[in-house]
């Protein structure tokens, strides 16, 4: 009976953070060159990827537990030159960027090819909407698109080794008719190969084959380049990247047969705001509720309840332990027996 009463507390659940995504192995012997990345909006555990040139128009849906492609959906009316990047919009649009130049500034335009996600995972034939793109400071090569989450507007971020590279802004919407101008908002110094927003928008991860820089995303449009490094994993041709659901964690992506896609978490500034907001959210919940269990009894004075008398616990023990005396006294030996 003292047992059942004196015992401690139930310990407070934990709980868990947003489940690690699975590394994976791109299975599909058509892949030879993934050169985007995204996660899809719809469907759990599934990214869309696609090959770099020397492919046909398509996008293929890829199973992220098994690296097995469950759709591959073909682009009609269009004629791919060096597809380099892919990202879903807040409209559940995907944006499919036909915009390498391996010459550095030989085409004049290059495009972008947005066309719905789809609702179910199937093989199938879709005639994109086709943008137009330019860019105000003249052509050159790019490999990273992004859409941000909240505002649709895109994103380019131009590849440049010499350290000149820069983020381009398109318009507050992209036109179907005319010529979609892109303006240079920032320098990024680094050869970027792919880059992502964050779910909630807070933050920009621009990726090279070795490295990546990690931004704070703002009110004004303009990247703050954080002080605090993002760990690439070593790759055979570092080319993709995309934020897993959530955001806590960063899916990297490779070129070539059979290429891995592996997660890397973030951790302290570079975390998405919503997540650290949550991670705060989650800390201040345990701690109150160790407090409250403090204040009922649970620590401190545990001998009194609230009104300065003792409590139910600490009547019971007094009372056991009395049982106890007067049954160990009835034992003890008397004088003349």
């Amino acid at each position: 009976m003292a047992g059942v009463w004196i015992a401690a507390p139930p310990a407070v659940a934990e709980t868990e953070r947003d489940e690690a995504p699975e590394e994976f192995t791109l299975t599909d012997e058509r892949l030879t060159e993934s050169s985007g990345l995204a996660a899809s909006s719809v469907h759990p555990d599934v990214y869309w990827t696609h090959n770099d040139s020397d492919d046909a128009a398509r996008i293929f849906a890829v199973d992220g537990t098994t690296g097995e492609t469950v759709a591959t959906v073909d682009l009609a009316g269009v004629t791919a030159r060096d597809v380099e990047a892919i990202s879903l919009g807040p409209d559940g649009d995907l944006y499919v960027a036909d915009i390498g130049d391996n010459f550095d500034g030989a085409w004049d335009e290059v495009w972008i090819y947005r066309l719905p996600e789809p609702a179910e995972l199937a093989d199938a034939t879709v005639t994109p909407t086709v943008h137009t793109v330019q860019y105000a400071d003249g052509p050159r090569n790019a490999e990273a698109l992004m859409v941000h989450p909240e505002t649709g507007r895109v994103y380019i971020a131009s590849k440049n080794g010499d350290g000149e590279g820069g983020l381009y802004a398109g318009p507050e919407e992209l036109s179907e008719a005319g010529v979609n101008v892109f303006e240079r908002v920032a320098d990024i110094e680094l050869e970027v190969t792919d880059g992502a927003f964050s779910p909630d928008g807070s933050r920009l991860l621009l990726r090279g084959y070795f490295a990546a820089r990690m931004y704070a995303w703002g009110e004004d449009g303009q990247p703050q380049r954080l002080e605090r490094r993002v760990r690439v994993p070593l790759q055979r041709q570092g080319e993709s990247l995309t934020f897993a659901t959530g955001g806590r964690y960063v899916m990297f992506g490779s070129e070539g047969p059979s290429s891995p896609v592996e997660p890397v978490e973030l951790e302290g500034e570079l975390l998405p705001e919503s997540v650290a907001a949550e991670d705060a959210a989650r800390e201040e919940g345990e701690t109150g509720t160790d407090e409250g269990e403090d204040a009922a009894g649970g620590g401190g004075d545990g001998g009194k309840d609230d009104e300065g008398g003792m409590s139910g616990n600490a009547v019971v023990a007094l009372l056991v332990v009395g049982a106890v005396a007067v049954l160990a006294s009835r034992r003890l030996p008397t004088k003349g027996r």
